[in-house]
């Protein structure tokens, strides 16, 4: 059976993406904010890494998936040249009203059909977003489609196992105040060497991959007994990738043989 095939079971609550409005980013009695503290935790190791690839000249990123914009908007600070793109109106609003510098783009799209130009992009990014989605290495062919030669894919996403079932989903349903139902399924969670076929198999390589968790400090033990997820909350990298995990995968300089896809039109959130 191929990565990609894997059976999902249950249906992924996305819906709930459509009703945040500013509890994007200013709920703590909600999972949304453990998001806002895994991205002040991953954004200045993307950031980094995308200057590192690229350090001079425009640098033009697409972040799939963006939801309510916390790291295009920080990419945007940085200087990049940014598109969101979600399939939610309404974090699309909320990502552009918070973007101080005026310069992210944000696009209403699907990720199966990416509506952009083949190699488009130095990077693209897909942070909490591929076990949102039935087929994500169709999502995933699509971002490498739109790469340049050796751009670079950025990802996050959870390891499938009784662990991260136990702590990624239970966990965040006991102790997390205001958790939907089906905030995630552990079926749709893949396993690393799952990711690693889908991106070999759309011209990837990997060749960074670390394990992303809670670090173990007073906030986290607070969340235990309050339900709350205060600004204190952080996440680190970790050698252990058991529950979730985050890399980098670099598109080949060889063309790749995978047929691109139409480009449909998008509507672009107005300032």
């Amino acid at each position: 059976m191929a990565a990609g095939d894997i059976t999902k079971t249950g249906r992924v609550n996305n819906d709930i993406y459509d009703h945040l409005g500013e509890r994007w980013y200013t709920a703590r009695d909600d999972p949304i904010a453990l998001l806002r503290a895994e991205a002040r935790a991953r954004n200045p190791w993307i950031a980094g890494a995308i200057r590192r690839a690229f350090p001079s000249g425009e640098v033009k990123v697409l972040d799939i998936g963006c939801g309510g914009g916390f790291l295009s908007n920080y990419l945007a600070d940085a200087g990049f040249t940014v598109i969101g793109l979600d399939a939610a109106a309404e974090s699309l609003m909320i990502a552009q009203r918070h973007d101080a510098t005026g310069r992210a783009c944000y696009h209403l799209g699907d990720a199966y059909r990416l509506p952009y130009a083949d190699a488009a992009f130095h990077a693209a990014c897909a942070m909490d977003f591929l076990e949102h989605v039935d087929e994500p290495g169709r999502a995933l062919a699509e971002a490498a489609r739109i790469l340049q030669p050796s751009g670079l894919f950025f990802f996050a996403t959870f390891n499938r196992n009784f662990i991260s079932w136990l702590f990624g989903i239970k966990g965040v349903e006991w102790f997390v105040k205001n958790t939907p139902p089906r905030l995630h399924e552990l079926s749709h969670f893949i396993k690393p060497a799952e990711l690693r076929a889908m991106c070999e198999e759309s011209g990837l390589r990997i060749n960074e991959l670390r394990g992303f968790a809670p670090r173990f400090n007073r906030a986290f033990w607070r969340l235990l007994v309050t339900g709350v997820v205060a600004d204190d909350f952080t996440f680190q990298f970790a050698r252990n990738t058991i529950t979730g995990y985050i890399g980098i995968a670099e598109k080949s300089c060889a063309p790749h043989q995978a047929g691109a896809s139409e480009t449909p039109t998008w509507r672009t959130f107005p300032r």
